[in-house]
């Protein structure tokens, strides 16, 4: 880096991000948490020029003209379109401190702990490109559990368990370290893609993904929850070819989210079974917490403590843990100096 880059970072805005498949957080010093909106964009299918960004472009999902398209250039949790993506954090940036001028922001963004490092150079590129000065980078299983306020730096096992968008993450961590840990490509995307193709077979009934995810939130549970009534779904009836409305089952609904549900708890059984017996004993005493939004599934929780025979808690505000834990990490860099990763 050049001595005018050196200068200008020294006035930098520090930016921590959560670029996440479903939603991205911006957190700065001065504003607090400024932007949460969803990781779509819409573009122009012919000059590539953004439409939209954020809540406005997943409303258009599913109801834009041939021209015009929605991509979500996160896939899994990693940058599947380097183009849209850097888009995608320029608009947010701007939303966050304004227009880029001289002053380019510093940037912390969590990445999950089973990506490649081709996958993490993809993120640091886009953010570089999007007219970051600096961008550094942290674990997800590690922000969740800073932002859930477990002792990440003390000689003591903290259990976490992060069920974002695109990816889950379970982790056993002590000494800023990550001592035993599982990271699945199954989160919330894959329950919705689920509960698409069982209204599909079983209801011959064809909704877009933001329907099947309002009946994921609204209905879906991991365990029989009583009282939880049915839900009015309106569609497409594909043996009629027209609109209809079906009362969907909250049954049907638990048992099509069945398999990830059992791929999450197998995740926490498998790490629980590499932790050495010290860290074991500490989990035993604390619990575990559940961070990201898949852990607001219904009855995941109480399924989790069944299995493990551990207490089971949530994180503050599961939704922005692992955007604070970031920004927390930026705030305090002496502190937490160990966990950065790039």
């Amino acid at each position: 880096m050049g001595l005018w880059q050196r200068f200008l970072g020294l006035f930098s805005k520090d930016i921590a991000m959560d670029l996440g498949t479903a939603n991205t957080l911006l957190y700065t010093r001065a504003g607090g948490i400024v932007v949460n909106e969803p990781s779509v964009v819409a573009l122009d299918a012919q000059t590539r020029e953004v439409l939209a960004v954020g809540h406005e472009a997943k409303r258009a999902c599913g109801r834009t003209p041939g021209r015009i398209r929605t991509v979500r250039p996160m896939r899994d949790g990693v940058v599947a379109d380097f183009d849209v993506a850097s888009l995608m954090i320029i608009s947010f940036i701007r939303k966050a401190i304004g227009r880029l001028g001289l002053v380019k922001p510093s940037m912390l963004i969590c990445v999950p702990r089973g990506i490649t490092q081709v996958e993490k150079k993809a993120v640091i590129d886009a953010a570089l490109a999007a007219g970051a000065v600096k961008v550094s980078l942290i674990e997800e299983p590690m922000a969740a559990a800073i932002g859930a306020g477990l002792p990440v730096t003390e000689p003591k096992g903290s259990l976490i368990a992060d069920i974002g968008g695109g990816t889950s993450e379970v982790a056993v961590i002590t000494l800023a370290a990550v001592s035993a840990s599982q990271s699945l490509r199954t989160a919330g995307d894959r329950m919705n893609e689920l509960v698409l193709r069982m209204l599909r077979e079983r209801y011959r009934l064809d909704v877009g993904e933001n329907t099947a995810e309002r009946i994921k939130i609204a209905i879906g549970s991991a365990m029989p929850v009583p009282g939880l009534e049915d839900m009015q779904v309106a569609g497409k009836d594909l043996v009629a070819g027209v609109p209809r409305t079906f009362t969907v089952k909250a049954e049907d609904v638990r048992e099509a989210l069945a398999e990830p549900v059992e791929e999450i708890a197998g995740a926490v059984m498998r790490t629980l079974e590499r932790t050495p017996p010290e860290l074991a004993a500490d989990i035993y005493s604390n619990g575990f917490c559940l961070a990201g939004g898949g852990a607001l599934l219904r009855g995941l929780a109480e399924l989790l403590c069944e299995r493990t025979k551990l207490r089971v808690f949530l994180a503050e505000d599961p939704l922005t843990a692992v955007l604070r834990g970031t920004a927390k990490a930026m705030l305090n860099r002496q502190a937490f100096q160990d966990v950065f990763i790039a």
